[in-house]
């Protein structure tokens, strides 16, 4: 790839160019606790987990260790593998008890929700295996961030405010999360002392300190108290699973995710089904463009609703889903002067989850995405233990028969997916696209971008963004009234967006020179930096 044709005189931020390691982080303090562990001579997990529990703690609605987290991994010249650190239902967690009592849906803020976090567990896991620092180090940015406080960024601040009421419905958190009755202003210091502790226990003595002992013992007490059927068995037999990743082609690459129970298999229908446009054609107008992006996605999201749900329950034959046969005929459907009808969708929506990526100086990948699905998880908060508990189990269905059933010990649909890019067989690029439902679609927005489009990787980040879902096309604002005038003539019902869709980071290795090249969201409050 050549990239430098940045126009200075337009505001915008450059693509991060580097050769001796790279971090991109939705956060300024993740990014920079990731590239601190870097020069001090720890490899990509390192990095990765000392930023992810950085942001676990400055950017609390997003994330946090009461959430799950998946992770793709390419060690410099060795096999890539994908880890699946999401939690479980509770072993009562039987569909009858629930039908029984009436319910039809679990809500995003009820107790039932809370599944099992993943997250930790997950943590310790990769550093223990592929990791080259202790704990202590690694956790020792956030530790201080927790217990000598840290000052609000601006994005962070926005969704603090808009999603407080999240935290008051359950009244557990106000006093840590919500001082004086309000949420943080932009520069407003904040700590957290109960999470530091409990990290610094997990620092201590690891994966135990918070699925056994007084950790453990707050988190289900607490959820039992609300009548949650979580028991410390539940917590104690927690493990995360070492997964192959899957993949699709795409112009002469591979993209890869992780396989169900997260959507990746989406993202890789999209890019299969797009495959047979021609989207170099300087004829396509940018109404073009994103009428087939929109139409490639009712269709693989039709399939991804149907389908995708843990595959311990609901084996998924992922080859039939992405095979030239399937996917011919999925693509024979597009019109592209015609919307097809809207897609039917029946799973709760979210759009808060942080991701980022490392690469070091040795040349090994990870991507890396952490979650508490919903603003503030559940908003429920075991205070003495200092965990916001996720709410990832509003994914689950009460419905007999249906693949994301709820049952014990199963693990829900999952938006979340990290993903990576190879090329030739050898990992090129480590890359996300946060943003709940979006993430599918998000991923190839973002690849077709630079392999269609020849945008560096902050050019494509930065590009508008719309997302065809739940009947309705949504546009950022920087697409044109014109653009959308004519996706309505197709017959798109346009929306324009109330708030950015997704977050991205991203860093390209460019093998041949050495050297990588970096990018994080403007829609964020983070940046992408070389070491």
């Amino acid at each position: 790839m050549s990239w430098g044709n940045r126009d200075f005189m337009v505001p915008g931020r450059p693509v991060a160019v580097g050769d001796r390691g790279m971090a991109a982080t939705s956060h300024p303090a993740s990014t920079l606790a990731a590239v601190d562990i870097l020069r001090a001579g720890g490899n990509a997990v390192d990095a990765a987990i000392a930023a992810v529990a950085v942001q676990a703690v400055v950017d609390p609605h997003m994330t946090g260790i009461g959430g799950d987290c998946f992770a793709i991994y390419a060690p410099a010249g060795g096999k890539m593998i994908a880890l699946n650190g999401s939690g479980r239902a509770p072993a009562k967690a039987e569909l009858g008890w629930f039908l029984g009592k009436g319910m039809t849906a679990i809500a995003p803020d009820s107790p039932h929700a809370v599944t099992v976090p993943g997250a930790i567990d997950a943590w310790c896991r990769l550093v223990a295996d592929h990791g080259s620092k202790s704990l202590d180090e690694i956790f020792a940015a956030a530790i201080r961030a927790a217990e000598e406080g840290f000052v609000v960024t601006p994005r962070v601040a926005a969704d603090w405010h808009r999603y407080k009421g999240r935290i008051e419905k359950h009244g557990l958190g106000n006093e840590v999360y919500l001082p004086g009755g309000k949420a943080p202003a932009v520069g407003d210091r904040m700590v957290h002392p109960a999470l530091g502790k409990t990290l610094r226990r997990i620092a201590r003595e690891g994966r135990s300190a918070f699925y056994e002992g007084e950790v453990a013992e707050d988190i289900v007490a607490t959820l039992n108290k609300a009548g949650n059927l979580m028991a410390l068995d539940d917590l104690a037999t927690a493990k995360p699973d070492y997964v192959d990743p899957i993949g699709a082609d795409y112009r002469g690459h591979r993209l890869w995710e992780c396989p169900p129970n997260g959507q990746g298999i989406a993202a890789l229908l999209i890019a299969r089904i797009l495959e047979g446009f021609d989207l170099k054609d300087g004829k396509l107008s940018e109404a073009d463009r994103i009428h087939l992006l929109a139409e490639a996605s009712k269709a693989a999201y039709r399939q991804r609703d149907a389908l995708v749900a843990d595959p311990a329950v609901s084996p998924f034959d992922t080859e039939a889903f992405l095979s030239d046969g399937f996917v011919s005929r999925l693509r024979a459907q597009i019109s592209l002067e015609k919307a097809a009808a809207p897609e039917a969708f029946d799973m709760p929506l979210h759009k808060d989850t942080i991701y980022l990526c490392v690469v070091d100086r040795d040349g090994n990948m990870i991507s890396f995405i952490n979650s508490i699905f919903s603003a503030f998880g559940s908003g429920i908060y075991a205070a003495k233990a200092g965990v916001m508990l996720q709410n990832r189990g509003s994914g689950f269905r009460l419905i007999e028969g249906h693949p994301n059933a709820i049952a014990p010990r199963k693990r829900p649909f999952h938006t979340i997916i990290p993903g990576m890019l190879s090329k030739d067989g050898k990992p090129v690029m480590p890359m996300g696209v946060m943003g709940g439902q979006y993430q599918s679609t998000g991923h190839v927005h973002f690849i077709s971008g630079i392999l269609d489009r020849g945008l560096d990787p902050q050019q494509a980040s930065d590009a508008p963004r719309h997302f065809a879902f739940d009947g309705k096309l949504s546009l950022e604002p920087t697409i044109a009234e014109s653009v959308a005038a004519n996706l309505k003539a197709r017959g798109h019902n346009v929306v324009w967006a109330d708030e950015p869709l997704g977050g991205c980071q991203a860093i390209w290795v460019d093998h041949t020179r050495g050297v990588m090249f970096g990018a994080s969201d403007h829609r964020k409050d983070g940046f992408a930096l070389a070491v």
